[in-house]
């Protein structure tokens, strides 16, 4: 992680550092990203998740999520590559609807997982996050692509598993577009319980960064506005996990 990189916007570190969480708005998430490249491909990465496989591993049988899957390596110097496709796995600690297995996601497209726009959002979150954690030498950086859909009569649900935590260190939420929706509301809870926040993604790159270690997260059930036409919510879920921690 380059020295000379400096955060555009110091709040986001300090909010996550205080209150181990923090909602952004599109226009701020622009900002923030800004200096680490460019979304000039943005277009094209955010009608990636036309192509989404279905999510053959839901326990409760539901067919309402679409996802790809994709983990790379952070390092010290500022590098991300990305590594050999791999299983996704959560304990049933963290996941008591899906975990416990290793679960294999279709893979996101080689185009999608070198471009400019997913480029530009690892290399934020690894400055923002190696900030936070200075001691971290190495990083497992998963990425999740995730179309959540409403059908007429069945809603979706972002997390079926409930307010979880994620078993990583960092989680960033990125919003890439919601279509015919009500709610899909993110709820932020402390160890104990209280809830400390609660935020609508409604704009493609509003964000929510989280402190996966101090609190937990979930997000309310979408439903069609118009049961007629497609509804659906994309977001990009990347988490950081140090070496420390694996």
């Amino acid at each position: 992680m380059p020295d000379t990189v400096l955060m555009p916007d110091q709040s986001l570190q300090a909010s996550l550092t205080q209150e181990g969480y923090v909602f952004v708005h599109a226009d701020a998430t622009r900002r923030a990203l800004d200096p680490f490249g460019s979304l000039d491909d943005w277009q094209t990465f955010a009608g990636s998740w036309n192509d989404l496989e279905l999510d053959e591993h839901m326990a409760d049988g539901g067919r309402y999520r679409r996802r790809r899957h994709a983990v790379f390596a952070a390092v010290l110097d500022g590098a991300v590559a990305r590594e050999p496709h791999q299983p996704h796995y959560q304990g049933l600690d963290y996941n008591p609807l899906n975990g416990g297995i290793a679960r294999w996601f279709a893979p996101i497209a080689p185009a999608i997982g070198d471009s400019r726009s997913l480029g530009t959002i690892l290399a934020f979150c690894h400055t923002l996050f190696g900030r936070l954690a200075p001691a971290a030498k190495r990083w497992k950086v998963e990425v999740h692509q995730f179309r959540i859909e409403a059908r007429p009569g069945a809603e979706g649900l972002p997390t079926p598993e409930g307010m979880h935590r994620d078993g990583v260190d960092y989680v960033l939420v990125l919003l890439v577009n919601r279509s015919n929706i009500v709610s899909g509301t993110t709820a932020i809870h402390a160890a104990d319980g209280r809830e400390l926040g609660r935020f609508t993604l409604t704009q493609p790159l509003d964000a929510a960064l989280v402190d996966d270690s101090r609190v937990s997260h979930g997000v309310t059930p979408v439903q069609a506005l118009d049961p007629s036409a497609p509804a659906y919510r994309d977001v990009l879920v990347v988490t950081f996990k140090s070496s420390a921690t694996q």
